[in-house]
């Protein structure tokens, strides 16, 4: 039995769940799950069980958020030039914005 598929309570982690998703959705959750710096298992669980998912800052989240940044910038200068607004755009800036701030609290402390 490896210990990666053991919880934080050395519960065996033995059931496998799954689900369908579009290929919207699929970037929206690795979005996600890159700027929050956890295994996306991990950060799927802890979402679906309603528990916190606190962001530690470390270079991985740092370079998401560039990458992420980027990409809004890119999309942003697409929409001056004539371009409608999606909605993955203003979740995707909604989600730095809450995770910038979350980190912003950690370097008050």
């Amino acid at each position: 039995m490896s210990a990666k598929n053991r919880d934080n309570h050395n519960r065996w982690r033995s059931i496998t769940v799954g689900f369908r998703v579009s290929p919207e959705e699929n970037e929206q959750i690795n979005a996600a799950v890159a700027l929050s710096g956890l295994p996306k298992q991990e950060y799927c669980y802890r979402r679906c069980m309603e528990r916190e998912i606190v962001v530690q800052g470390n270079p991985k989240v740092y370079r998401a958020l560039r990458t992420h940044l980027a990409a809004v910038l890119e999309e942003l200068r697409r929409i001056e030039a004539g371009g409608e607004i999606r909605d993955e755009l203003l979740e995707t800036i909604l989600l730095i914005n809450t995770t910038l701030n979350g980190m912003k609290g950690q370097n008050d402390e």
